[in-house]
């Protein structure tokens, strides 16, 4: 029997899956660790927990496998994308992991879109301006901790810390370097532009090479950790959104892949680079002549746990499930209210770090229901308003993947088809990233398989509920622009007042 090994280095935890040729799990582990939030706008990790992490998984998958007489012919990698280390010349971290929710640049964002040149490298690289992304980490950086910017020896992410700590060498897959504000994603080169607004030189930063490139040089004190022959190659892979596509089989035009987590995306793949005129979207690199375009949005199942801990906190026994079901005791629309979830800041389609939640439509009709109900469907709005750009710039969108945690739900699963107007499927799956990680290793080990994504359920659209929520989005969106000006007011305000 043989299988491969699908590394997803995600935000909160890594998921380490073996799968054999069919696709079926034959061993995962799920390992976790700390964010670190101690300040204002601060999301960091230590890279040495997450590398940890990376090798307890990969261990022990590979014990199952050896004691199940399995071969592993190879270790695919996915990685969340927009992490930032700086190291120092003994090549050691001067920074833990400044991750992707990290909104200490905003103030560097707001001066470079300004400045009229944020749009304009946009063009070039794809990566919309936003705290998010390494290029305007290194911004801040610069301007704020200028003893660490001199000592950096390199700008690297997690994933280029694991390939380092592996294989001593700093090296980039396209995918990643796509989503660094730093990568032109037509030349397939570090942008100059963007390497001199970043104040940073190609060698600082790590050596670019394909998604497929595998490295098969693996320390023999590393091989023993992990449990593995020296001589099992590694694939260094791609992102975890373009995996995720891959693997909920998201990977035509017209098929859009939406995911509902912690966080949530829609994504689509292309054949050649899009660009949205007003830079709402992003554009990224997926593999070999693909690229995905899509939005990723910071509130999305994180919301219903803000709900069960602040709304429910006298009742510790208070279940998902049950929130949910509470939801389904509403109607569509939530009796007129509408939630803009904008708990964390937010990404697309605002790219606001200052923007704010609140409730609309609020009368002494509505109920707690009402208010469970209009945050699901917020969450689901706000998603429908990139699917609508996407469908704009380069759709038509003629199907629907989800995947995440919302998927479990019918009614989530049901109000999406409603406000998306499309069929939606949701995939056996339950990998993820992890998954179309080990796919992308099969395709680049040119190893032929008999994966196939098995669908689980379909659901179509309610024309009276379809209607319905038409209606609601025109008010939702106007609400949402509506309320942009103000977000800057009332973060000032929070920072003044609430430190």
């Amino acid at each position: 029997m043989q299988a491969m090994i699908g590394v997803d280095i995600g935000t909160t935890s890594t998921k380490t899956v073996l799968f054999d040729l069919k696709g079926q799990v034959v061993a995962k582990q799920n390992i976790g660790y700390p964010l670190y939030q101690d300040q204002a706008d601060k999301a960091e990790e230590d890279p040495d927990e997450i590398f940890a992490a990376v090798v307890k998984g990969i261990s022990q998958v590979a014990t199952v496998a050896k004691e199940k007489a399995i071969e592993i012919l190879g270790v695919s990698f996915s990685a969340a994308m927009h992490s930032l280390i700086l190291m120092d010349g003994h090549d050691q971290p001067l920074t833990r992991v400044i991750t992707w929710a990290d909104n200490r640049s905003e103030s560097q964002c707001i001066d470079f879109r300004r400045s009229g040149k944020a749009q304009a490298l946009y063009l070039h690289t794809g990566t919309p301006n936003h705290p998010m992304t390494p290029l305007t980490k290194i911004m801040w950086f610069h301007e704020n901790r200028p003893e660490l910017f001199a000592k950096a020896k390199k700008f690297i992410g997690i994933k280029e810390y694991v390939f380092f700590k592996l294989f001593g060498k700093y090296v980039i897959d396209f995918g990643l370097a796509s989503a660094t504000g730093l990568f032109d994603i037509q030349t397939m080169h570090w942008d100059e532009q963007a390497l001199q607004v970043a104040g940073v030189s190609e060698n600082q930063l790590s050596k670019l090479v394909s998604t497929e490139t595998t490295f098969s040089d693996l320390q023999p004190k590393m091989a023993k950790n992990l449990n593995l022959s020296a001589e099992v190659p590694f694939i260094i892979g791609s992102s975890d959104g373009a995996l995720a596509n891959l693997g909920v089989g998201a990977t035509t035009n017209g098929r859009l892949a939406v995911s509902i987590g912690t966080s949530g995306a829609v994504r689509m793949v292309v054949d050649h680079p899009v660009f949205d005129p007003q830079g709402k979207l992003f554009c990224y690199v997926l593999g070999k002549d693909r690229w995905l375009v899509g939005g990723p949005v910071n509130n999305g199942g994180i919301i219903l746990q803000w709900i069960r801990e602040k709304w429910f906190f006298k009742d510790k026994h208070m279940t998902y499930p049950e929130l949910l079901e509470l939801a389904s005791k509403s109607e569509a629309g939530a009796h007129g209210l509408i939630f803009l979830p904008y708990l964390g800041g937010e990404r697309a389609p605002l790219w606001n770090a200052n923007a704010r939640g609140s409730f609309f439509g609020l009368t002494r009709k509505h109920t707690q229901v009402d208010m469970i109900r209009a945050v699901l469907e917020g969450i689901v709005l706000n998603l429908c308003e990139i699917e609508q750009r996407i469908d704009q710039i380069a759709g038509p969108i003629t199907s629907v993947r989800a995947t995440g945690g919302f998927s479990q739900s019918s009614l989530w699963v049901q109000i999406l088809t409603d406000c998306f107007n499309q069929t939606v499927t949701v995939s056996e799956s339950s990998a993820g990233s992890a998954w179309g990680a080990a796919i992308m290793g099969l395709e680049s080990l040119k190893i032929e398989h008999d994966i196939k994504i098995k669908q689980f359920k379909t659901w179509t659209p309610d024309s009276q509920y379809v209607a319905r929520y038409h209606d609601l989005s025109k008010i939702w969106q106007d609400v949402s622009r509506k309320l942009e000006p103000e977000y800057q007011k009332i973060s000032d305000f929070q920072q003044k007042y609430n430190k």
